[in-house]
């Protein structure tokens, strides 16, 4: 069977691509002396990595043919192992053609992404099982519990182990954001089975109102802790330079996921509202992954070397970057409609 393909969560997607355009843009297209704004804006849209990834889980299970519980083994490995492979590849030419001052061989968002759509292949098959939910999410649980532990030996250990930090400890490192992703995939398999079941609406409402209470309490806490960093990386564990989300932090990034999740269904799949150019955003998402490197990173930042030091600049230009972005994905959407067409099989009878 094909895949459900739900417009909200397409929606969803390209609003985690503008997040994540505006933190790079924030970070390449602005100096230090934009002051404290600029590094607050850089750190909350962090966001658009717990975005990307908790989608990663919980999109697999729409696939029915996934879901089957007659399901072909050997074919849905097959078909996860495949997208993962292709994804981690695609991080590699990434690191080829954008950082070749970087060893290719260097760990990015899409490797961890391939690596973790292939680890969810045993969990895929788990969650058929009653047991397999609370299993999962065990499992979830502890490789992050496993990494907070880990990390003061981490910080000391990887300096003296250049390649396997460069490569499994680099950018979005796969533990511990694998525990995301399992956590995604368990909440969206949950979905399906409630939207066969006629609740699924119910469903993403008790999402949102856990994703609400962890944001609640994310806020909580930071009051009574007088927590002095809010919206800092300081507060989270920053390991190879790069960012990921600790204590109170998790309750903020998964809360606001949660959220979104649901309001992204109720605006786009239940009112209706027309935000075609987030669904074109979200469908392309991979190839503007690369393209907008090309125009943010190589073009304006390293050979025109553009600052974009005010702030009323810095929205007009980066507003003018997603509407090529958005012409450059319906471009993208359009050549492949061409392709499927020409690949397919003419109903013609053949000339004797």
């Amino acid at each position: 069977m094909a895949s459900q393909r739900l417009l909200s969560l397409d929606a969803l997607r390209g609003f985690a691509l503008i997040l994540m355009i505006v933190n790079h843009t924030s970070r390449w297209w602005l100096d230090v002396g934009m002051g404290w704004w600029r590094y607050h804006l850089a750190y909350i849209s962090m966001e658009a990595a717990t975005l990307f990834v908790f989608l990663v889980g919980f999109c697999l299970p729409l696939s029915a043919e996934t879901r089957a519980p007659d399901a072909n083994a050997v074919g849905i490995a097959r078909k996860y192992g495949l997208r993962g492979l292709r994804i981690i590849l695609a991080g590699l030419v990434l690191n080829l053609i954008m950082f070749p001052e970087e060893p290719f061989w260097s760990g990015g968002v899409l490797q961890t992404i391939g690596i973790s759509i292939i680890a969810c292949i045993p969990a895929l098959f788990a969650l058929r099982r009653r047991w397999g939910a609370p299993v999962v999410l065990a499992v979830a649980v502890l490789l992050y519990l496993t990494f907070g532990w880990s990390f003061p030996w981490l910080e000391r250990w990887l300096p003296a182990h250049p390649v396997i930090s460069q490569v499994w400890f680099f950018e979005f490192a796969p533990w511990p954001w694998i525990p995301l992703v399992l956590v995604g995939l368990v909440l969206g398999w949950g979905w399906m089975d409630a939207r066969e079941q006629g609740t699924g609406e119910r469903y993403l409402a008790q999402m949102a109102a856990a994703g609400g209470l962890c944001v609640i309490a994310f806020f909580a806490y930071d009051w009574w802790n007088q927590t002095p960093q809010q919206w800092m990386f300081k507060r989270d564990f920053i390991l190879n330079r790069h960012w990921i989300p600790r204590g109170a932090t998790v309750l903020w990034a998964l809360g606001v996921a949660l959220c979104l999740v649901a309001a992204s269904y109720y605006v786009v799949d239940v009112r209706r509202r027309r935000v075609g150019w987030l669904v074109i955003l979200g469908q392309t998402a991979l190839p503007l992954y690369f393209g907008h490197h090309l125009i943010v990173l190589t073009l304006v930042n390293q050979w025109l070397q553009l600052k974009f030091n005010d702030w009323w600049l810095y929205a007009i230009t980066n507003i003018m970057l997603l509407i090529v972005l958005v012409y450059a994905g319906r471009a993208w959407l359009a050549l492949k409609d061409v392709i499927r067409i020409r690949r397919r099989p003419s109903l013609r009878p053949a000339h004797r």
